[in-house]
């Protein structure tokens, strides 16, 4: 992909950031693209399902294996706000995506290059090459005024 194609498309992870920002969710967003088409979309909902299982990641990739109609997302790129926490990032690899593009990392949970990189371990069947920092920072400036409002209010 080139770099205009991945900010057009990391432009639609941030819009599903913002839907989960104005329900007072973490805005973390997610899209999976294949063959030039978005095919699934996720955002954060933990909070309101009350389900630690309801990040934007895990969302998208089951609406992609639905659609698809199979486990492998092989042909398939993620674009997501925030590099994925450990159980997205084992998702992602189970799920044998083709690429992810992240927008922001995240150094208190990111597996894909901050705290491990679980993309690349090559004992794993599957490694999935990553692209960091597309619309960076847009995306960090989201969640810190997010977070910034969060204290705000306590």
């Amino acid at each position: 992909m080139n770099d205009q194609t991945d900010v057009r498309y990391m432009a639609e992870a941030m819009k599903e950031a913002r839907k989960a920002y104005r329900k007072r969710e973490t805005p973390i967003g997610c899209v999976i693209v294949r063959d030039g088409k978005i095919i699934a979309r996720g955002r954060n909902r933990r909070d309101r399902s009350g389900n630690v299982l309801a990040h934007a990641e895990i969302e998208a990739i089951r609406k992609a294996c639905k659609k698809l109609k199979d486990w492998r997302l092989e042909g398939c790129t993620m674009y997501v706000t925030l590099e994925p926490c450990p159980m997205c990032a084992g998702a992602i690899v189970q799920a044998r995506m083709d690429r992810l593009v992240i927008g922001t990392m995240s150094p208190k949970a990111g597996c894909a290059g901050s705290i491990l990189n679980l993309m690349d371990v090559p004992q794993f069947n599957h490694q999935v090459p990553v692209t960091k920092g597309v619309c960076g920072d847009e995306c960090s400036r989201m969640l810190t005024e997010f977070f910034a409002e969060l204290r705000k209010k306590k």
